[in-house]
Formats: structure tokens, sequence, C-alpha cells
């Protein structure tokens, strides 16, 4: 499994696999982050630190930080924000989706989720190659004040990469999982409360946390992290920042007047000045000042300034003033103080910036800020604990979550209600379904027990009235959805004799904090369903349905009567058996969501085929990276090869017209690639290549025949050398063998390395075999007749079997004993000695002399 904690300007891509406990998964160049950015050519696509690269040149085909417009209509001021910042990026607007879209070409228009999908997909990759296998679940970091449309996005954008999302965590929400994971011991049923203050590149978030110990029916006592409060500005952080110093940087060269230009107006030069900006901001954390420094700007000229840190923050003075804001909001949120919270952790590569640092600490009044916690890494690796915790290929400690909805929703209708003076009014309810800083996931089920007939109820954000002006502005839509159920009355007219229990509206906030409609039925009858299903009753609809609404019932504080408020929201109890109801159940209901967030995202599937427009360039990009990898493989062998025709081993094993001809044709292919063979597809360059590797195969082999040829002939010698010890026999040995150390340069019928194997093996097994015989052999029996007669001195010679197996019997009367520690006999005197065969089992004397060979073998191992 795997886990991508998708920021603005970067992505951290974690990995969990059997082996590999939670670590952080390395790009191609090597890096533990990768810009979150994509590059479109006509004929490729480049992401990560490449598209950066080419963003400089050509930033009008580099698209990056799209996370600020993600499920955003085309008029939200967020889009407007995203076009000043990037000029050079044509945006128009979707009149069907009346969200916005990319024009890349005329006939080529991208959507922000199209082009996340690619980036999404470019983070598998990276998942896949580090972990060396195939990975498809995945959970995925979002900002914890993403709104629904925001999830869907995202969503939206993992569907087309092919990813199987186990669950769209909040950055916030990770951070502080990683953080309890690792302190799980300091973890007590007394409540500690942790403010983690999170500063990126495009937004900031403060988040209340608080950790303790609670008992669970499944698992006992576990630890638990409950989100208190979140506060967020959707617009500070590190890119403001960046954004204002390459602004002072282009006013300081248009100052220095070495153009007549205004650099300003040139995006080339001002994508070079923003670079600038990102490092000097970096090198300004550390450094009271420093030199800002780019060569060839704009028309050849150099730029250079110094820049202070003083410069710096007098740049961002309105920025600085917002940090305290988060903390505030968070606190309201959790109906805390700060004298409750226990420390401030510090998160974000933002909050490296020493005036922002100064700043807070002043505004949260402790001694010291925290930073005990990877700041850029944390949310990376507490998403991928939680996907391996969600995966069931794994086992790991429980640790509970229960995350909080930042945004209220409610359920509105309106209904005719009749005065006592008989006069017919529209009442309008609101009844809240998820409030402010709800814990998730969470069932939900409204009952209205007053329609008759068909009609319509709208999904609303609540009160948000805890959010500025401008944010309010950015939130977009306060309309979820709005519903329209048909088949109300038919359904009270087939089922009249039936007792009327109104009709329930069942909702669920899953894991990832995207709330569905499940779906919506009578609650006297059979259950009707949103989304999927089957259509036909089955044997045991009406017994599943009878159940569920048993338990439903029970979840209930109070059954609802005439006079009880309606649309009140109950809790839906979990059910342990977890059934499927859309595969029991019996549509009555036709659910129509006719506007709002959920129908606008629901068109975007259906307008677009951006996973098939995904596939299309995935393999557009599989083709191009095989004919580079190709014809890259083309280019070295033949440099490679002409360089190795002058090297000595080589000359050593060709003749002068196999030279010639080798380097004739590799001269000749090497033209072909000056002239045709960069246009050349995958195909003919393989097949170029193909020639050439079968035209150099023979010399090839032979220099590596060279190379094995001294192991080969050591290998051989050693067991030689062995074998000369114990039976002094070389003559037939060097006879035998002689071929071996007569090679030439493998003309002809020559030996091979594998050849010199055979033989030392086949030597080994012989030498093996008669080790073998000897260790097992036993003396003959005493002649008992024979000894009587043996005289006193051949009784002392032959005192004990020990002695006759170890020694060697002289042959003449001068000839001095040969023991096992000592050196082997002479060379003259191995000549008198039993010549045996190299084969026992082709040996063809019988009686005495197998026999005395016997014998000798058995006193020479000895």
């Amino acid at each position: 499994v795997m886990s991508v904690d998708l920021g603005s300007e970067w992505m951290k891509i974690a990995i969990v696999k059997p082996g590999v406990p939670m670590e952080i998964a390395l790009n191609k160049e090597s890096r533990r982050k990768t810009p979150v950015a994509v590059c479109l050519k006509e004929n490729e696509r480049l992401f990560g630190d490449s598209a950066l690269g080419v963003a400089v040149k050509n930033p009008k085909v580099v698209y990056r930080f799209l996370q600020s417009i993600l499920g955003k209509t085309a008029d939200n001021p967020q889009v407007a924000q995203y076009q000043k910042h990037f000029p050079e990026h044509q945006m128009q607007r979707d009149e069907k989706r009346g969200t916005v879209f990319f024009k890349f070409s005329e006939e080529l228009q991208y959507t922000p989720e199209e082009l996340l999908g690619m980036i999404l997909n470019y983070s598998r990759g990276l998942a896949q190659d580090f972990a060396e296998q195939l990975i498809k679940d995945a959970v995925i970091t979002v900002p914890a004040y993403f709104n629904q449309a925001e999830r869907r996005a995202v969503l939206q954008a993992a569907h087309i990469a092919g990813l199987k999302v186990l669950q769209l965590i909040n950055d916030n929400t990770a951070v502080a999982l990683n953080y309890g994971v690792f302190r799980r011991k300091d973890i007590n049923s007394t409540a500690q409360n942790i403010m983690f203050y999170d500063m990126g590149s495009g937004s900031t978030t403060a988040t209340i946390v608080t950790y303790q110990t609670v008992k669970t029916k499944e698992s006992g006592t576990q630890p638990q992290l409950q989100i208190r409060g979140v506060g967020f500005d959707r617009t500070l952080g590190g890119f403001e920042m960046e954004l204002r110093l390459r602004d002072h940087l282009a006013k300081l060269f248009n100052e220095q007047k070495k153009s007549k230009k205004d650099v300003r107006e040139n995006l080339r030069a001002m994508a070079k000045l923003l670079k600038e900006a990102q490092r000097l901001k970096t090198v300004l954390s550390a450094n009271a000042e420093h030199m800002a420094q780019i060569e060839g700007l704009m028309d050849d000229i150099d730029f250079k300034a110094k820049v202070t840190r003083s410069e710096f923050e007098a740049l961002c003075e309105d920025l600085f003033d917002r940090v305290p804001g988060p903390v505030k909001e968070a606190l309201a949120a959790a109906e805390m103080t700060m004298d409750e919270i226990d420390q401030v952790i510090l998160v974000g590569g933002s909050t490296r910036v020493p005036r922002v640092q100064d700043v807070l600490l002043k505004a949260v009044g402790k001694e010291e800020l925290s930073k005990n916690i990877n700041a850029d890494e944390a949310a990376a690796m507490g998403a991928v604990y939680q996907a391996a915790a969600l995966s069931k290929a794994f086992k790991v400690k429980p640790f509970l979550v229960r995350d909080a909805a930042v945004f209220p929703i409610q359920v509105e209708f309106s209904r005719e209600t009749e005065e006592e003076d008989g006069v017919k009014t529209m009442k309008h309810n609101k009844r809240i379904l998820f409030q402010r800083m709800a814990p998730y996931p969470q069932r939900k089920v409204i009952t209205f027990n007053r329609y008759m007939d068909d009609f319509v109820f709208y999904i609303n954000y609540g009160d948000l009235g805890f959010l500025s002006e401008q944010d309010l502005k950015v939130f977009g839509s306060q309309n979820l959805t709005t519903v329209k159920l048909s088949g109300v009355g038919s359904s009270f007219t087939k089922h009249s004799d039936a007792e009327s229990k109104g009709i329930k509206a069942h909702f669920n906030m899953d894991e990832s904090g995207v709330l569905i409609l499940d779906r919506v039925k009578l609650g006297n009858t059979i259950s009707s369903l949103f989304g999927g299903g089957s259509s036909e009753p089955t044997a045991n609809a009406e017994k599943d349905q009878e159940r569920s609404e048993k338990q439903e019932e029970s979840a209930q504080e109070k059954p609802e009567t005439e006079e009880g408020k309606e649309g009140e929201p109950q809790a839906e109890e979990q059910k342990d058996n977890k059934e499927d109801q859309a595969e029991t159940q019996v549509r009555l209901f036709t659910v129509h969501h006719i506007s709002g967030e959920v129908q606008n995202s629901l068109k975007n599937s259906h307008v677009f085929l951006p996973h098939i427009r995904l596939q299309d360039l995935t393999d557009r990009d599989l083709e191009k990276q095989e004919r580079e990898k190709t014809l890259n493989s083309l280019e070295a062998f033949i440099f490679e090869t002409q360089d190795k025709l002058y090297q000595d081993e080589y000359l050593a094993v060709v003749t002068e017209e196999e030279k010639e001809q080798i380097t004739g044709k590799l001269s000749e292919a090497s033209n072909w690639m000056d002239e045709e063979g960069y246009a050349a597809g995958t195909k003919e360059l393989k097949e170029k290549l193909s020639e050439l590797k079968k035209l150099c195969k023979a010399m090839f082999f032979r220099v590596e025949e060279r190379k094995k040829w001294p192991d080969s002939l050591a290998a051989l010698d050693s067991i030689a050398e062995f074998f000369l010890f114990y039976f002094f026999y070389k003559r037939s040995i060097f006879e035998t063998f002689f071929i071996f150390f007569c090679l030439g340069n493998l003309e002809g019928n020559a030996v091979l390395s594998k050849d010199i194997d055979a033989k030392r093996s086949l030597l080994d097994r012989e030498v093996n075999y008669l080790l073998n015989k000897a260790k097992f052999a036993k003396p003959k029996p005493k002649d008992k007749a024979k000894d009587k007669n043996t005289t006193s001195t051949e009784n002392s010679k032959a005192n004990s079997t020990e002695d006759a197996e170890k020694i060697i019997t002289p042959k003449s009367d001068d000839a001095e004993e040969v023991k096992p520690a000592e050196e082997p006999p002479t060379a003259e005197k191995k000549d008198e000695e039993p010549i045996l065969e190299l084969n026992p089992a082709e040996n063809t004397d019988t009686g005495n002399s197998q026999s005395t060979n016997q014998s000798n073998i058995k006193l020479i191992l000895t």
C-alpha cells in the first residue's frame, strides 16, 4: 500500500510492503519529495523536477499549484488569483459544469482533475518502482478545510489515475496520527492536548488534538486521537512570500535600467525570478542577507542584487500579521484556551521562517515551540500507517482516529401547513445533520413523516458564520445538492393498509469526509435505494427489511409522532453484519440530484472521458520511453564497441579481416544515426541493434572465454595437485589434460571454459570416489596357520594392523619409510609405484594385480 501527502507545491510518497514498515519512496532523482507539476508538450509529458526544469524555459506548458482550483467554479476568487499568478495559461469556463479547464491547444483541453490524475498516476509509478511490485491501494492527504466539492475532485483524480482510495485523510490528522503512533507508551487515560501548527507552501492550518486511551469492545484499551478544533488560512503560506520576493526582484532589475523593457511583461524572465525567489527565501531563513543573481535574465542581461532579511520581512509584514489567526479559530472551535494546550508543535516547511516562529510564539504565550516531529514527512508517514491499518494485507497495532467535520451540514425542506384559522402557509424547516466539528465516519437518518406525495429537499452547508467574507466567497455554493423524490404517492397507495412510519433518508459521512445519501425508503415497507442495487425483489428481501427496520428504530431515542419534530436526524446504528442493502432491496423511489456541488461532480464523469484519455497518454509515454531506451542502447553499443576494437583483449581474438568488417558496419550505423536514426521508429532501431550484436557476438564470446580461463584452469590445477599428492600420478594427468594448456584464440575446434570445467568435475568425481572407497575399506583377516610359521622378525613388523596401514613397504633395503606427515616420494621412486587407472570402473586387471593395486591405494590414502 502507499500514501501520497498531496501538498500544493510538493508531494511526499510513502509505502508499506512485507518486510518494509513505513518508508518514504525516493523519486528518480533520489529525492524524498517531488514537485506537484506536470509538463505537457506535444509529444511527451514530464513530471516533478523534470517539469520544473522546463518551467523556466517554457512556463506555458507546465502546470503547478493545482490544489487551489480543484472543485472551483469559474467565478471563484481563487480561480482569478490563479490566473493572476500564472498568466501564461489559458483558462476557460466549462459551460456544462460551471468549472474551469486549461486550453492547451485547439484540440486539447484538460481539467484540473485530469492534470492532478496524471500527477497521481506518476506518484503511483514512483511508489511501484521503489517497492518493486504493483500498488493499487492508497491513502491520500487533503487539507482539513477541503469541502465536499474539493474532496470529490481529488477522488475523481485518483480514479483517473487508477488508484483505489482507501481513504482521504486530512493532512493535520495524518500528522497527529504519526505523532501518536511513535509515542504510544506516553498516552494514558489522562487527556493530553496538543496543537499542531502547519504552514506549508499554499496554506496554514492549526489543529487541536486530544490524546488518551479509551476502552473498546473489539480490542480493549487502546490509544485514541480526537480532532477537537481546526483553524485555517487558505492563502497564507510560503508561496505568497515567494511571489512577493519575485516582484521585489523584478522591481530591482527594472531600477537598474539595463533594459528598456519591463521584465514583468516577460513570462520567461518572471519564471526565472520566481525560481530565484524560492531559493532566496530559504537562504534568508538562516542568513541576514544574500545576493540574488541570475545569469541571462532577459536579453542576455545578467541580474545581481543584494536582499536582506529585514527587506524580506517588510515585504511580508501583512502576511506575518495573519499568523495568529488559525490559532484563534482552532481554540474557538474546540472551546478551549491556550492554558489547556500542553504544547505547540511546528509542521510544514514555511514554519522555518524566523519571523513566523517569533510571531507564533508570542501568540500562543508558550516558552518555546516544539520541533520534535519531521515537519516535511509526518503527514506521509501517518497516512501510510492508516493505509496499512485499512488494508487486509497487514496487521498493525490499533490506534483509534476520530476526525471532525470542519463545516456543518443540514437538511432543508418546505411543507405546507394549515393554521388554526384555516389559512395554508409554507413552512421552511432546517435540520442539522452534522454539526461543526462532528466526528466522522458517522451515519444519520432523517424521517419525513408528513409527506404523502413527491417532494424536494435540500442538502446544504449549515451556519458558516465563523468564516470571513473572503473565505465565504472562496467556499462557493452552500447548496450541496437538491434532491427530488418521485414515486412517493404511488408507494403510499400501494401500501395503504400498512401503518406509515414516514419516509426515511439515510446519510453517511464516510472515512474520507464525503457525504453520501445512501437510500430513501418508506418506513412501513421495503427499502428504496439511492445508487446501485437490484431492481427485482429477492426471496429474503422482506425479512431483511424487517430486521433492518428493527435495528434502525432501536437506534432512535423516541419514535416520532404527529406532534413530533419532523426531520429530526437520528444516529443510525452501525450494523455488525454490514449487509449490502443494495443487493436485497426493491427500489420504490427515484432520487434525482437536480443541482448543487454533487450534481456538478456527477456531470464531470459523463462529459469527459479522462480515464481513457489518461491511458492513451500513458501508452504514448511508454512508447516514447521504449524508443528512447532503444536509441540510447544503440548509440552506446556503437561507441563502446568502436572503442573496444582498440583494446588488447579484443585485438587478441579477432583477425584483421574481422576487425575491418566490424569497424565498417559500426561506422555505417553511426552515419545512419546522424542522418536518419533520430527519426526512426522503435522497431527499426531494435532491428539495427540486433544486427550489430549478431555481427559482434563471436568476438564478445571469445573475450569472455579468455576471461574465464584463469579461474577454470586454477580450479583444475587445484584438483590435479590434490590427485597427485595422494596418488603420485603425474604423467597420465599431463597427457590427459595437456590440451588445456595449449589454448589459442578459440579458432577452429577450440576447447571452451565449460569443457575445462567438465573435465575438472570428472576428475573431482573420480577422486571423491576413490577417497570414499578407501575410507570404508576393511583389512583382510589374518591367516592363523601362516602366522604360526612367521619368524619373530616378521611378527614384529606386522605386530599392529594400524602400523601396517600407515607404512609403505620400501622396495629396497635402504629405502626410507614415508609417513603421512612427510613429503611425498621423489620423482625417481614414483616410477616404481603401480600405475592407477583414472577410472577404476574401466580397470581390466584381475586377480593378484587388482588386489595389489587396492592394497597400495589403501596404504597411500592412509
